[in-house]
């Protein structure tokens, strides 16, 4: 489990294909402290690290992964946000994440507000996924609270740390994102019969 508050970035520093997997290798400042078999979020999705070189490390990601995920738009230099799993004393911060992420979601707009940024985005509503006005979502793996929430749209605000500190500053109208929305609301569509 996850809280969507980023640990660090990292940089791709190299991408290898074997059949429908692809091998992502990933150097950051965290690297040199993770464990081979354990699960990090990259872009908020729960992949397994299988190997360690210094400050890079490696994770695998299947098919269902890449389809499903922002991953197959990863290239040399991309910024992934990380976040290792929570420890269970540690505080929690951020929102339930699990490292699933339910759908991709764009970028159609971003208003820059005199030292912070407004970032709106649209998914597909034929998955079945909602967001609640003042709502948990998770982006890139990041926890960030809704507002302007509609059928298949949101908006969220940027302070700058969050812009600074995640693959966030990087992001432009047209980019797509992983989206994880909040366990609560899916379990409660669900039990609605929606």
């Amino acid at each position: 489990m996850f809280t969507g508050i980023i640990e660090a970035s990292g940089r791709v520093e190299q991408i290898e294909r074997e059949g429908s997997n692809v091998h992502v290798s990933i150097r950051s400042e965290i690297g040199k402290e993770l464990k081979i078999d354990q699960s990090v979020a990259h872009n908020g999705v729960c992949l397994t690290v299988v190997k360690i070189d210094g400050d890079v490390h490696t994770v695998t990601a299947i098919d269902e992964t890449l389809s499903k995920s922002n991953l197959g738009d990863w290239q040399v230099e991309s910024e992934v946000n990380l976040e290792r799993c929570m420890v269970a004393n540690g505080r929690f911060d951020g929102h339930v994440v699990q490292g699933h992420v339910d759908q991709i979601g764009t970028v159609v707009n971003i208003d820059q507000q005199d030292g912070s940024w407004l970032f709106d985005f649209e998914y597909d509503l034929s998955k079945g996924n909602v967001t609640v006005e003042k709502g948990s979502v998770c982006i890139n793996g990041i926890s960030l609270t809704c507002f302007n929430s509609g059928e298949g749209r949101f908006r969220v605000a940027i302070i700058p740390y969050t812009f600074d500190h995640t693959n966030f500053k990087s992001l432009k109208v047209g980019n797509k994102v992983n989206l994880e929305f909040d366990i609560i609301g899916k379990y409660v569509k669900r039990l609605l019969g929606q």
